[in-house]
């Protein structure tokens, strides 16, 4: 019986180092880089009027082209300006239409290393 029991154990030793030497896959693949988003003006939560000039910082992976804003639903027209540390300065309005009540400043961009990355903060916009 214990025979047996070393030729299973041998057994599956070598079954196991061949399927390691093959690797796991997800250690040889590309890892998603996300863009990032920080550095957000206004102040998450703080009040403002409809027109506001909002801001905020996308990390150097973004592709700036790819960067869309949006809030409340309505598209935002976004400034994109490349900043000394590679990092990128964005910056816009708020539609005149957003008034009352919470606003979500949402924002999606691509990254170099084709993954999608998205972000956002509220601001109360006064009526």
């Amino acid at each position: 019986m214990k025979q047996t029991n070393c030729l299973w154990v041998f057994a599956l030793m070598i079954f196991t180092s061949t399927c390691w030497a093959y690797g796991g896959g997800s250690s040889s693949s590309k890892a998603c880089d996300k863009p990032k988003f920080t550095e957000f003006t206004p102040a998450e939560n703080a009040q403002v009027a409809a027109g506001s000039d909002f801001s905020f910082t996308a990390s150097k992976n973004t592709y700036p082209t790819t960067i869309k804003v949006t809030v409340k639903g309505e598209a935002a027209t976004v400034k994109v300006d490349k900043k000394s540390d590679s990092t990128f300065a964005v910056s816009g309005k708020l539609p005149a239409t957003a008034k009352g009540g919470f606003a979500r400043i949402a924002i999606n961009a691509d990254a170099q290393s084709n993954c999608k990355g998205s972000g956002g903060w509220l601001v109360k916009v006064a009526e």
